[in-house]
């Protein structure tokens, strides 16, 4: 308690003078008439009319930073004390609020023993965490008896997961205390206010003589405690009106700061880049309509108490979640002031412990558990719950273990052990594989293993290395040549051994697909050509080699002794060659043209017996009888040769009976061959000069013996009486 000088003094006999000559009217001062230190008068009455006294606020003192373990209580002081000045021995009531850490519907404060304190009466405030120790009547309570019902309020949290710390500030006014900032915050209920009036009003408002102003909020327990803890939704200190999207705390010790330039909280950017603290609403702020100053949110609309951005007015719709319904008043930290002692706080930190979750193991070894209090120490237990004391500490060493084992951590409360799993994984068992792979050339093999647990991982070494496949059944790529892959088991991290599998690779019988020329009416015999194999042929026969007369495809498998075993198939195409049969040849003066009844491109003509070519046409054949001849190439089938006769008739153009021996008389050679032929010969004007026949095979041009002169002359041959005329002429030349 501050010592009480002489002023003090003569004021306080003053005071007892006043109360006993008006004790039948009141029992304590009227408040109407005091004003604190600093403080404006509230009272409306004339100055003049009425004796003001200025006294000091109290000052109150609390201890009890306490452990707290859920779903218990504990009282929120250990100790508290109320100074006040002895002008004033009471107040009509008292505030305890969760100022931080609060959990709406999880976390109490009430006081026990209310019998005990029948001149105060108490109410909840759910939302804001408060509790209101009053006076019943009206009349003020005395500190001493505030004092004793504070030491009986106690906390309680129902809830068994409850964590990290709760602090409870005690305050002699309405205004919220919020302990990190030494800050006293008050909503103001008034419906539809602007912007710049709830400034002027806010900074025009004094709390136990410190200068009020818009709230401005830099940290999330302030934001919490104003604005998702506060009675209802206003404004706030914030705007943008100065320069768009620089959005700045323009009023209070944050406005007077950077030579009244403001303080930075938002630049706009993405997720406001600034190292202060924001806490928009979602989508805010958005600047629909020109919004320049800041708001905390309505409740019900999005983050609890986040801000959104409006106009000066807000919306003008009465009702409407943005139609501003008051502002936030925060109090303390202008320059010049001195703190404020009429609110104290005390702490519970509920004992938690912060584990490092262990590595597995395989198969079995010791663990080293790890885990941090943030309050107290450490001790480890075999259960949930009871359970033995094994050790005390941070870390804790496990004996050997053999299969998962839970361990639990109790940073002070028995209801909030953390589990620590020591996981303790089986290695799988060495695969089991069929090595060694056969395969009969190039190609892909398929191999094959198991496990009794895990994956099946393949490797191209023994050891290291990345996997190339991971399944039971792995399709190797293609392989010309002996290779080795290795498999492992794999599970929760434990890996077995590496088991090879080993891939021979045997080269096949080396076989070529043929074709055999068959000859008509003959046998041909079909050769696997390698000898040692064993042999099946299409015809189901199992010799080196057949022998077939009729054309077709046959197959023969021919695979090599064990233990290659490899099989590959060869093919033979037998083709028959058939005996060519002419159907007639075509003569055309000295070309002549053989033609078949079963053309094919393996025979060969020719018309002498010699020589031989593929076309079947001829030119400039001598006149006469002659042999037409055809057969297959390269006398692969020389029994099946054919021959027919054939006559050219050569006609000549001209003659010159000149008796020079050379072209002297005009004959058809190879009429001589037929029997029956005939040649009639004219002159131009019709005239039957000459008729030859087997008798007579030429002309000498003359008639009756006489030459006749140089000039052209027709004839008609007639061969016999199935083949046509032929006609032309000719030319005689003296």
């Amino acid at each position: 308690m501050k010592n009480i000088n002489f002023l003090k003094i003569s004021i306080l006999l003053y005071i007892l003078s006043f109360v006993q000559t008006y004790a039948t009217e009141k029992k304590t001062v009227d408040r109407n008439l005091i004003t604190f230190k600093n403080d404006t008068l509230k009272s409306n009455k004339k100055s003049h009319s009425k004796t003001v006294f200025t006294i000091d606020p109290p000052v109150i003192k609390a201890h009890g930073n306490q452990l707290y373990c859920p779903q218990n209580t504990i009282n929120i002081v250990t100790g508290i004390t109320i100074s006040h000045d002895p002008a004033e021995t009471g107040t009509q009531a008292v505030y305890i609020q969760i100022s931080s850490g609060y959990s709406n519907g999880f976390d109490k404060l009430e006081l026990s023993n209310p019998a005990l304190h029948p001149s105060i009466t108490t109410s909840w405030d759910v939302t804001a965490g408060k509790l209101k120790l009053s006076s019943p009547t009206g009349i003020d309570v005395s500190y001493s008896n505030f004092e004793s019902a504070i030491r009986d309020v106690v906390f309680s949290n129902s809830s068994a997961t409850a964590s990290g710390t709760k602090t409870f500030s005690i305050t002699i006014g309405q205004a919220n205390y919020l302990p990190s900032t030494g800050h006293f915050y008050q909503f103001i209920s008034n419906v539809g206010i602007t912007w710049t009036q709830a400034k002027a009003a806010a900074e025009n408002s004094t709390y136990y003589g410190l200068k009020g102003y818009l709230a401005t909020i830099s940290a999330r327990d302030e934001a919490k405690l104003s604005g998702e803890q506060a009675s209802g939704a206003g404004w706030i200190g914030g705007s943008d009106a100065e320069t768009e999207n620089i959005w700045k705390w323009v009023t209070g010790p944050e406005g007077l700061a950077n030579n009244g330039n403001g303080t930075i909280f938002w630049n706009g950017l993405s997720n406001g880049t600034t190292p202060n603290f924001a806490f928009w609403n979602n989508n805010e702020p958005n600047q629909a309509g020109d919004e320049d100053y800041a708001h905390i949110t309505a409740p019900g609309i999005g983050i609890p108490g986040s801000w959104n951005d409006l106009s000066d007015t807000g919306s003008l719709i009465p009702g409407d979640n943005y139609q501003p319904k008051g502002y936030i008043v925060e109090y303390g930290g202008m320059p010049g002031e001195s703190p404020l002692e009429i609110a104290a706080s005390t702490q519970i930190t509920i004992p938690e412990a912060i584990i490092t979750s262990p590595k597995p193991i395989c198969d079995s070894g010791i663990f080293i558990l790890k885990a941090i209090s943030n309050a107290g120490t450490i001790n480890w237990y075999d259960a949930a719950v009871g359970g033995n004391l094994l050790g005390t500490g941070n870390t804790y060493t496990t004996p050997t273990i053999s299969s998962t084992t839970t361990y639990y951590a109790d940073a002070g409360c028995e209801i909030n052990r953390k589990a620590v799993v020591a996981t303790v994984n089986k290695t799988p068992d060495t695969p089991t594989v069929y090595s060694p792979v056969y395969r009969c050339g190039a190609g892909t093999v398929t191999l094959q293993a198991a496990s009794n647990m895990g994956v099946i991982n393949w490797f191209t070494t023994s050891t290291g290395g990345t996997s190339v496949y991971t399944g039971n059944n792995f399709t190797t790529p293609g392989i010309s040549a002996n290779t080795t892959y290795y498999t492992e088991a794999s599970d929760s991290g434990c890996t077995s051994n590496r088991t090879p599998v080993n891939i021979i690779v045997y080269t096949p019988p080396v076989v070529s697909d043929e074709e055999i020329i068959l000859c008509e009416n003959q046998t041909v015999m079909l050769d696997s050509k390698l000898s040692g194999m064993f042999y099946k042929w299409s015809t189901g026969e199992t010799t080196q080699t057949i022998s077939v007369s009729t054309p077709g495809s046959y197959s023969v498998e021919v695979t090599s002794p064990n233990p290659e075993n490899c099989t590959s198939k060869k093919t033979i195409t037998v083709i028959e060659y058939k005996k060519p049969i002419i159907k007639n040849i075509n003569v055309n003066k000295t070309t002549i043209t053989i033609n078949l009844n079963n053309a094919s491109d393996y025979f060969e003509y020719s018309v002498d017996g010699v020589n031989y070519q593929t076309s079947n046409t001829f030119y400039d054949v001598t006149g006469g009888l002659q042999t037409a001849y055809v057969k297959v190439k390269d006398n692969l089938c020389n029994i099946n040769e054919t021959t027919q006769h054939f006559i050219v008739l050569i006609i000549p153009a001209f003659f010159t009976p000149n008796n020079d021996f050379q072209n002297d008389f005009w004959e058809v050679t190879g009429m001589e061959n037929y029997p029956q032929a005939q040649v009639t010969i004219f002159d131009q004007y019709g005239k039957l000069l000459a008729q030859l026949s087997g008798s007579k095979l030429s002309w000498d041009g003359t008639f009756n013996k006489a030459p006749l002169p140089s000039s052209d002359y027709w004839y008609v041959l007639k061969i016999d009486d199935t083949t046509p005329l032929f006609k032309g002429h000719f030319s005689l030349k003296r």
